[in-house]
């Protein structure tokens, strides 16, 4: 089973940038979907960004679309996910998982998670 090690989060002021780094170990990207999730204190899980395996199709939340920018290196077994004009309302946990999901932001078909990196937006 792939294991995943999120990185990058950090504290940044409202129309700052940052980039998210997950890093699979164990096993190849190449077969899965892989998608980045955040979690806000009381506030379920939710999908914000996926990148399909063969064609690399990207999906976005309605909320970071145009904002945020998911990719993949795969000599370096890495997803990535560049965040630009932050805002507060993106403070949360930002989790990487793969599986094999029938609908591309849904949770459900993701079975291998990180530990998640905490991404602060506040001036």
């Amino acid at each position: 089973q792939l294991q995943l090690v999120e990185s990058g989060g950090g504290l940044v002021q409202p129309g700052g940038s940052l980039r998210l780094s997950c890093a699979a170990s164990g096993g190849t990207l190449d077969y899965y979907a892989i998608g980045w999730f955040r979690q806000a204190p009381g506030k379920e899980r939710e999908g914000v960004s996926c990148i399909s395996s063969g064609d690399g199709s990207t999906y976005y939340a309605d909320s970071v679309k145009g904002r945020f920018t998911i990719s993949k290196d795969n000599a370096k077994n890495t997803v990535y996910l560049q965040m630009n004009s932050l805002k507060p309302e993106d403070t949360a946990v930002y989790y990487c998982a793969v599986g094999f999901p029938a609908y591309p932001l849904d949770r459900d078909g993701f079975d291998s998670w990180g530990q998640g990196t905490q991404v602060t937006v506040s001036s």
